[in-house]
Parts: structure tokens; sequence; C-alpha cells
């Protein structure tokens, strides 16, 4: 199986394989079965993110108790930890510092 450079960009939530297509963040080696997961994790995004402009119109509902938050929390999780698996040492190094990663470490040591 051959692995691949491609260039992720998470605030755009896209997956490019060319380096000057667009803006990106990080830059990943991996094969060519793991880009659909990338593209599959930022459509469900997209559907969290329009599910949550329309719940912040609802004025009694507090943002911060809502269940949207979470599942966009967890694909991002999601996208990180692909991102972290691929990604070069210094890539790592930056998500491990993200809090993120750093609630889960301390959950593993307690």
């Amino acid at each position: 199986m051959a692995l691949n450079k491609v260039y992720i960009s998470v605030s755009n939530q896209q997956v490019f394989t060319y380096p000057d297509e667009s803006p990106w963040e990080f830059e990943v080696i991996t094969n060519r079965e793991i880009i659909p997961v990338f593209q599959k994790l930022f459509e469900q995004l997209g559907d969290v993110e329009e599910s949550n402009f329309w719940r912040a119109h609802i004025p009694f509902r507090s943002y911060h108790l809502d269940k949207e938050n979470d599942n966009y929390d967890k694909r991002m999780k999601k996208v990180y930890a692909l991102i972290h698996e691929f990604g070069d040492e210094e890539t790592k190094a930056f998500i491990e510092q993200l809090p993120y990663f750093k609630e889960r470490r301390r959950e593993l040591i307690e």
C-alpha cells in the first residue's frame, strides 16, 4: 500500500492532495483509504454546525448544555486523533498540547 502526503485544513474542513491547492494547517502521510475518513468527519462537522446554527435561534435552550456541542467536540477530537496518528513529530507535539489531548492524558494517569 503506497503512502501519500495529504494536506489537511481543519479551519476549512478540507483535504487536499496538492500543497498549493489552498491554505492548509497539517501535512500527513497516509494511504488513500484514510482520506475518505477525514472527508466524512468534515461532512459530519458541517452537519453539526448547521444544527447548531438553528439551535442558536432558540433563546430558551442553553448552548452549553446542548448535545450538538458535544457532537461537534467528539468529531473534532477524531479529526485531531487522525492527524496525530499520521502526522510527523512536530504535528504530534502540537496536537498533544491541545486541551483535547491534555484531558485524556490526565484521565489515563489518574
